[in-house]
């Protein structure tokens, strides 16, 4: 079960020359589809003059969701060396922007693919990475009896209470660190096992 991934959690850039062509690079954490068109789309905008905006992102905790784009260049010369990269870090949540300012020499396929290659190394080679721990959202329902019962549960698990509301059924909600799942649900079971009763629901 897959607990943690790791991403970067700051803008960072990197620059590589070749024969009078600039490569610029930008990588910067994103959470979803939607950020990378909005980013691309600041990143073109400032970059309007550039020949090419070549890019690729990982997405997901298990890196499922993908892609590479070369943006007018050879075929594979451009998105999937930056894709690489990404890979070889065993990063997601993470575009790479690699603009080009040509430089009026072709650098031929071999030359590019290391180029951007280059550039985006240099980027993730200045991002700070860090791991960060999926989580997921728990809803206990439970009778006043139960009270002490489920805030020890929130303590020795280290549980986030996101809101509460202490009635005849009380309900609290909670954010729990997925690799505490297991452990967690079968303390309830034992506890239920008992006198206790206490209803837990993953919510999505």
């Amino acid at each position: 079960m897959i607990t943690s991934f790791h991403t970067i959690n700051n803008l960072s850039t990197g620059e590589y020359r070749e024969k009078g062509s600039k490569f610029i690079a930008l990588a910067l954490p994103v959470s979803s589809e939607d950020e990378v068109k909005s980013n691309l789309a600041e990143i073109k905008k400032k970059y309007f003059d550039a020949r090419h905006h070549c890019f690729a992102y990982v997405l997901g905790a298990d890196k499922a969701r993908f892609r590479a784009y070369d943006d007018g260049e050879p075929n594979h010369s451009a998105g999937d060396p930056i894709l690489g990269q990404l890979r070889s870090r065993n990063l997601t949540n993470v575009l790479v922007v690699v603009v080009r300012y040509f430089g009026g020499t072709k650098l031929g396929v071999g030359g590019l693919v290391t180029a951007y290659k280059t550039a985006a190394d240099e980027a993730l080679k200045n991002a700070a990475v860090v791991e960060k721990q999926i989580t997921l959202s728990l809803k206990f329902q439970f009778g006043y009896e139960a009270m002490p019962a489920v805030m020890k549960l929130v303590k020795d698990f280290n549980l986030k209470v996101i809101s509460q509301s202490f009635e005849q059924i009380c309900t609290l909600e909670a954010e729990a660190l997925l690799s505490v799942q297991d452990a967690l649900m079968r303390k309830v079971e034992l506890l239920n096992a008992t006198s206790t009763s206490i209803a837990i629901t993953v919510r999505e």
